[in-house]
């Protein structure tokens, strides 16, 4: 068996066909697979339950307690106490020991604090913008997933294209091996012909190759962990809705949908309500509470108290750290205004690319199927010339590799148009 015969049996091995995936079972899957989108729900439900603490400290805090130990009884004085006199608090000590019990049952509850509910308001809008980072995260993984999917599609055009060279270049052969044999060809076409059609086989192994890396590219964006044992679909990526637009009605609809801008969005009402509850420092507090207790030398023995109060509570002067504290929230906010402008200029240009990015690869696979009509002309008229007599080797060889190279530009052409309307569906913010 001759090197390349063995390696082609290696890449088909490597490459056997199983069922069709279609491009909405990969975005399927990778919705239910894709690590990324499980590690962005985790960050959801970490703000969600962030969010619930900050509400926990405006609740009613209630606590119970309960307590026994067996102490002696001895007086302790001290100067001023009464007994007075230490001596005899001395004299009378000994080491029996008592039972005491104490049970108790607390709650407290804050009535108003000027940055409470500040506070809780910044970490709700915190759990908004998680959110919409998860959507942002979706967007991005549809947009890997649609990528590698119509690459893996278009790799296994390719290998369609590597076949049917190998096909015509094997026919080529057997047509100059007849022509040599009969001797109105020269010995040289059939070298000629050879060459070809080891150089189409070697270009049908690393299209196999090719495919099969891309099948293993769309494992890993759908989240797989595992043998790419699936065929691609013939499917072609469908017009964005709205592709028709001018870029200023698309970059509208950019705005209003992107998943980035709405969690950046509200990042910055979270660090503005965030500086509000800060700037509560300078006010006081105010809190309430009311405690139960039942307590005794035995459980048959027992004395119960009940208390209410309140407390009032003013930090006057902190040596200037909610002033500094303040100062640096009003800083953070800044930072991310300016943040959110930059991020609104980045989408005008990614919305801008985008969309002329479309209507390129539209020209362009236009062109190349205009190419590739015109290069099976050329290959016809070629096998005539050469069925006849009147054409040579040459130019036959020459013409298959025209028809070649012209399918693979249509391949690439029509991936470069699927890619361009994913990129497209990013900017829009469309998963």
């Amino acid at each position: 068996m001759s090197l390349l015969s063995t390696l082609a049996c290696l890449t088909l091995t490597a490459t056997t066909t199983g069922p069709l995936l279609t491009l909405e079972q990969a975005l399927a899957t990778a919705h239910e697979r894709q690590p990324s989108l499980h590690q962005a729900q985790a960050e959801v439900a970490a703000a969600d339950a962030r969010a619930r603490q900050a509400l926990a400290t405006l609740l009613p805090q209630v606590s119970a307690n309960a307590q026994y130990s067996r102490t002696t009884a001895n007086f302790a004085g001290r100067p001023g106490s009464v007994p007075s006199n230490l001596g005899t608090a001395a004299q009378s000590a000994s080491f029996d020991t008592f039972s005491y019990f104490n049970f108790g049952l607390g709650v407290n509850q804050l009535i108003y604090d000027f940055g409470s509910w500040d506070k809780k308001a910044a970490a709700e809008r915190l759990a908004d913008a998680s959110r919409s980072s998860h959507a942002a995260t979706a967007v991005q993984v549809a947009l890997a997933v649609r990528t590698a999917y119509f690459e893996a599609r278009a790799a296994r055009a390719l290998v369609r294209v590597a076949e049917e060279t190998v096909a015509n270049q094997s026919r080529h052969l057997e047509q100059a091996r007849a022509f040599v044999e009969v001797g109105t060809r020269p010995e040289i076409d059939l070298a000629q012909a050879r060459t070809d059609l080891a150089n189409a086989q070697v270009q049908r192994i690393n299209a196999l190759n090719g495919y099969a890396t891309a099948k293993a590219v769309l494992n890993q964006a759908m989240g797989i962990n595992g043998v790419a044992d699936f065929d691609v679909a013939d499917e072609s990526m469908a017009p964005v809705e709205g592709e028709a637009l001018d870029g200023d009605a698309l970059l509208a609809i950019a705005l209003e949908a992107r998943p980035e801008l709405a969690a950046l969005s509200a990042q910055l009402e979270a660090q503005a309500r965030s500086t509000d509850g800060i700037r509560g420092a300078y006010w006081p507090r105010l809190s309430a509470s009311t405690s139960f207790s039942e307590a005794g030398t035995a459980l048959n023995a027992m004395a119960w108290n009940w208390d209410i109060g309140l407390a009032l509570s003013w930090a006057l002067f902190e040596g200037g750290r909610t002033r500094a504290q303040v100062a640096e929230a009003d800083a953070n906010l800044a930072a991310q205004r300016a943040q959110l402008d930059a991020l609104k200029l980045d989408v005008r240009v990614e919305v801008e690319r985008a969309r002329l990015g479309v209507l390129a690869a539209k020209a362009a696979l236009e062109a190349a199927a205009d190419a590739t009509d015109a290069a099976r002309a050329r290959l016809r008229l070629a096998e005539g010339r050469y069925e006849t007599g009147v054409g040579n080797i040459i130019e036959l060889s020459d013409a298959q590799v025209a028809l070649t190279t012209a399918e693979a530009q249509a391949i690439q052409a029509e991936y470069n148009l699927a890619t361009a309307r994913a990129t497209l569906m990013k900017a829009l913010g469309r998963a």
